[in-house]
């Protein structure tokens, strides 16, 4: 998305003399700005392709890294927030350090520790494989008899916190989101989308990885042959019942809200009591309510499994538990990962050991590293600055709302109210302050530098063990659960929610030492926050009220109205298409991958957002009021002499003081450009600027784009 990056004189820019302090506010808005200049490609078309135009030279100068799929400016800003938490945790333990600092030094400590790791070996992996029931695939004592598959899941999810053949959790309920309820949902697949499984280059790559993992922990060959064949036939047969994400937007028609005994009775083959029971810490009988988003797909699971052999089914359940832990393990483990890895996304090589631990720290311990971080890297004057942000771009998505033509007045007032009724979650909760209430909450934690493996396993109990105890509680709407250092933004529809953390708060995208005039963080954060309000009114966020409840708000014409529009964007997004795929792509067929477009319908959500949250940001700097945001594309043009003219009737118009923009400039690699597409809610990069810019009229403002052309077609799509 467009990004203001500088404020600085324009015609220095144009005429590309030395920028000097005397120009910027800031050494850094200096380097920034030279980087942007020298992304750009004046060479092509901003008309046709305004992506390329802006990022061409910076997606040809830097190279995609052998430990990554991709590499983008978002994942650049990403590397540098993980360089801040290596120094962090690596500092050795203080006396003023809190417990729960502590804590999270020791376990990034052990994670570090390859040589702790090689000497304890994979002992713990086989520990865990025995507790649950053992691997038949492994142990030929395995019998059959012995086997019962509630008992083995029960295991899988209550202490190690593995979401196997269907997904359990205590959460919100959808329709009474003060009160947490048992949740079901369809299984998370070994591979990364259904179609993965009808390709045999990658069937072929999944197979030959489970194969090596169970010939690592004693199978023999033919044996592991035969019984991975079988768990492959099995796990084929649940991702065709699976539904594609696509067919999964509409929450309000996949929510269904039945008992125990109603689940039983729909799906007998199961015996769901005595899984529920086992590790839920509260009695439960039949008449306990609960909540499933995939009652088709657990009837057509429990069939599958009705017609399968157990060995099939428990070689299946532990391969996917030994799969969780494999990055976790020795080094003979990871070196058959990193083949699968090659072959699946493209990547020649594993990243440093210390970045692979601080994201594992980050991730799963991410409150006290987030307290580590927000010390020194933000402070409470960036959270007012954001949060007088985010109001003015609540009142532009109340004034485009007031605008709109296919609301009727009373929906129109009921989503103004919910627009202000959005909770601003800004940086960090505060809770990670203090520092008796972050020890207290990690109290029951305790981690050894020396045993890696067994401290993540005590977290997957604290997580399961969290997660399940929260049915008899209320749901705290004052309590928010995203971690502070990492480079993202949210909206969460059951409270509310719109919540942008400390670690995305940072430079370029954000900082309050930009300009007076605050274009640069309107340009940066400010698209992002329009995109996280957005949320709340698209395809899936729409269908909440003010209060998180799932909830038939608009009148049915009004829903209608909306439908059309967004059918528009999907039927836009889905003639996009990456040109990589089907051209570079030497390790697929390309006669069956000519050209692999966008899916539309799957992106939806994300593509309403973009588009809103763009017209937000736009409105709240135009050319009569601050001269922000409207301007950032002209000046991007006005570096090619073909516009000189117009540059120079714009500065008579606006003068010489203008600001300097920047796009999410990146590249993948061919496999990750067919995973984006296959299973991502995001569009790809270059689309997510062709989309927007091409239904706004932004360019139009400051030059003549062709009607018809790839920046200005005939039809355009509008939402919101």
């Amino acid at each position: 998305m467009v990004n203001i990056i500088l404020k600085i004189d324009l015609i220095r820019v144009k005429h590309a003399l030395p920028i000097t302090e005397e120009y910027c506010l800031s050494r850094q808005c200096i380097d920034i700005a030279s980087t942007l200049i020298n992304a750009m490609d004046n060479t092509v078309d901003p008309c046709e392709d305004f992506f390329e135009y802006a990022c061409g030279n910076w997606n040809r100068k830097n190279i995609i890294p052998e430990d990554k799929s991709s590499f983008n400016t978002f994942e650049k800003l990403y590397d540098e927030l993980q360089i801040i938490l290596k120094d962090l945790l690596e500092e050795p333990i203080k006396v003023e350090d809190s417990e729960s600092t502590m804590k999270a030094k020791v376990l990034y400590a052990s994670c570090t520790n390859m040589s702790a790791i090689e000497l304890v070996g994979d002992e713990p992996l086989r520990k865990v494989i025995k507790e649950i029931g053992g691997w038949p695939v492994i142990d030929k004592t395995w019998d059959e008899r012995t086997f019962i598959m509630e008992n083995m899941l029960q295991k899988l999810r209550g202490k190690y916190n593995a979401r196997i053949l269907f997904d359990c959790w205590v959460g919100p309920d959808d329709k009474n989101s003060t009160s947490n309820i048992i949740q079901l949902d369809q299984l998370e697949l070994g591979m990364p989308s259904r179609e993965y499984y009808q390709e045999h280059e990658y069937v072929r790559a999944y197979l030959r990885y489970m194969v090596s993992i169970s010939q690592i922990l004693g199978a023999d060959n033919e044996t592991s042959i035969q019984d991975m064949e079988e768990v492959v036939k099995f796990e084929t047969k649940l991702a065709n019942a699976s539904k594609p994400q696509s067919d999964r937007h509409d929450t309000g028609s996949m929510y269904k809200k039945i008992t125990i005994r109603q689940l039983k009775n729909k799906v007998p083959e199961f015996d769901w009591m005595t899984y529920f029971s086992s590790f839920i810490p509260f009695p439960l009988d039949e008449n306990e309510p609960i909540v499933t988003f995939a009652l088709d797909y657990l009837e057509d699971m429990a069939k599958i499994i009705h017609n399968t052999d157990k060995r099939v089914i428990a070689n299946y359940m532990v391969w996917r538990l030994v799969l969780n832990y494999i990055p976790e393990m020795t080094n003979i483990y990871l070196q058959v990962m990193s083949e699968y890895k090659r072959v699946m996304q493209g990547i020649t090589k594993e990243k440093p050991r210390w970045q692979k631990c601080v994201e594992n720290v980050n991730n799963i311990f991410g409150m006290p590293v987030g307290a580590m971080f927000i010390k020194d890297n933000f402070k409470k004057e960036s959270k007012d600055i954001a949060l007088d942000m985010i109001h003015d771009i609540r009142e532009a998505f109340n004034e485009l709302l007031q605008e709109n033509d296919w609301m009727d007045e009373h929906t129109r007032s009921v989503a103004r109210d919910k627009a202000n009724a959005m909770n601003e979650r800004i940086g960090y909760p505060e809770f990670i302050k203090l520092r008796n209430k972050l020890d207290n909450k990690y109290k029951d934690l305790h981690f050894d530098e020396n045993q890696y493996f067994d401290n993540v396993l005590k977290l997957d109990l604290f997580d399961a063990t969290n997660t399940m105890k929260k049915l008899r509680q209320p749901v705290d709407k004052n309590q928010w659960e995203q971690d502070p250092a990492v480079v993202n933004a949210f909206y969460n529809p059951n409270t509310n929610d719109i919540v942008f953390p400390a670690g995305i708060l940072q430079p370029p995208f954000y900082s309050d030492k930009f300009p007076k005039n605050r274009s640069l963080n309107y340009g940066g954060i400010g698209v992002v926050i329009g995109h996280e309000i957005t949320h709340g009114f698209d395809d899936k966020g729409r269908q909440y009220d003010k209060h998180g409840n799932l909830k038939q708000w608009w009148n049915n014409q009004t829903i209608e109205a909306f439908r059309k529009r967004a059918q528009c964007m999907v039927v836009q997004y889905n003639n996009y298409k990456l040109e990589q795929i089907g051209l570079n792509v030497s390790f697929l067929n390309a006669v069956r991958y000519p050209e692999l477009k966008i899916d539309g319908k799957n992106t939806q959500g994300e593509n309403i957002a973009d588009n809103g949250g763009l017209k937000q940001a736009y409105r709240q700097y135009n050319p009569d009021t601050n001269k922000a945001l409207t301007e950032i594309i002209y000046i991007l043009l006005v570096q090619n002499d073909h516009f000189d003219t117009a540059y120079k009737k714009w500065v008579a118009h606006h003068g010489e003081e203008t600001l300097l923009p920047g796009i999410w400039c990146g590249n993948m690699r061919d496999e990750e450009a067919l995973h984006k597409i296959r299973t991502s809610v995001h569009s790809p990069g270059p689309v997510r600027v062709l989309g927007p810019l091409s239904n706004s009229k932004i360019l139009q403002t400051f030059i003549i784009v062709p009607l018809g052309s790839r920046m200005n077609p005939v039809e355009k799509c509008s939402v919101w």
